[in-house]
């Protein structure tokens, strides 16, 4: 039921239409790329370059899917990617959300000295040499590992999730607790975990969203094809078409392959961002809870 101001004035009315046409520009402006990489993923590669599609596909072909998804290094990618996702996110649930309790926790003693050390990690680094050189110390140069440890933690997260159970989770709670005999451990695990199912999803999201479009790591650190990361082999099919040897290779295949190199792109970009779509209305009842508590209040 719409309720009506009855005194709603003149100037009211004129600032309501300005801002609703206002919001509806600005949500054209988000939607509309996404839609045109749709579009243009199966539209006539030729009207594409010629930049003849603009709102509805034209000439509807799926030749830059079929040249994509017939690689299997696409698959191998995405076996790759997902393992690295999936642990390396459960990885750095383990680590972030008892970190956060602890340290939102008034009796934990050198919790302001371990907060600010974590912040100046924040705006210092060692810098990338540094950084490589440790991680080869550790032997994870070109090992699975090094791409679900690296990402597996984040400051920034990490203050998200104090501030949440700061305001969620009272001190009392687990002081009542601890006189009917429970142990710190046991509360966090039958108590606050149950209660904080927005922030676990929030996390989860957040950290499963970074290890999927990790890139970097993946260029930098793993040199075996069969380790590499969904992200990696997809720049490697993107470029790939400019080390063709013709030579080698049939010239009709490279003349089809540049024709349709534009499509491909769209469609490569729908494929690395399909999953994460796929995943993100699972966790939305709990995204604008956890973010609003954690990072608003405190």
């Amino acid at each position: 039921m719409q309720v009506k101001f009855a005194n709603e004035s003149r100037e009211d009315k004129i600032f309501d239409i300005f801002v609703t046409t206002i919001f509806i520009i600005l949500l054209f402006l988000v939607l509309y790329p996404l839609y045109f990489i749709v579009i243009a993923s199966i539209s006539n590669p030729d009207l594409v370059s010629a930049g003849k599609v603009l709102f509805l596909p034209k000439e509807i072909n799926f030749e830059a899917y079929k040249y994509i998804l017939k690689d299997n290094r696409i698959w191998r990618g995405y076996m790759n990617t997902i393992q690295y996702t999936f642990f390396g996110t459960l990885f750095a649930l383990f680590l972030t959300i008892p970190a956060g309790y602890a340290l939102s926790r008034k009796d934990m003693k050198g919790k302001n000295f371990i907060m600010k050390y974590m912040v100046f990690t924040m705006y210092f680094g060692g810098g990338l040499i540094p950084k490589y050189l440790v991680i080869k110390g550790l032997g994870l140069i070109d090992t699975p590992f090094v791409l679900i440890f690296l990402g597996s933690f984040s400051v920034f997260n990490l203050i998200i999730t104090r501030t949440y159970f700061i305001s969620t989770i009272p001190i009392e709670l687990q002081e009542a607790a601890e006189i009917d005999g429970c142990s710190i451990l046991r509360f966090f695990t039958s108590i606050v975990l149950p209660l904080s199912k927005s922030i676990i999803a929030i996390m989860l999201l957040y950290y499963a969203v970074g290890h999927w479009n990790s890139f970097f790591n993946g260029l930098m650190y793993v040199k075996s094809d069969h380790l590499y990361p969904l992200q990696v082999i997809l720049r490697d099919i993107l470029i790939s078409r400019q080390n063709i040897q013709t030579e080698s290779v049939d010239m009709e295949y490279v003349l089809e392959m540049e024709r349709i190199s534009r499509t491909i792109r769209y469609g490569i970009i729908i494929v690395s961002t399909l999953p994460v779509l796929l995943l993100y209305p699972f966790v939305q009842k709990h995204f604008v809870k956890g973010v609003m508590i954690g990072s608003i209040k405190g």
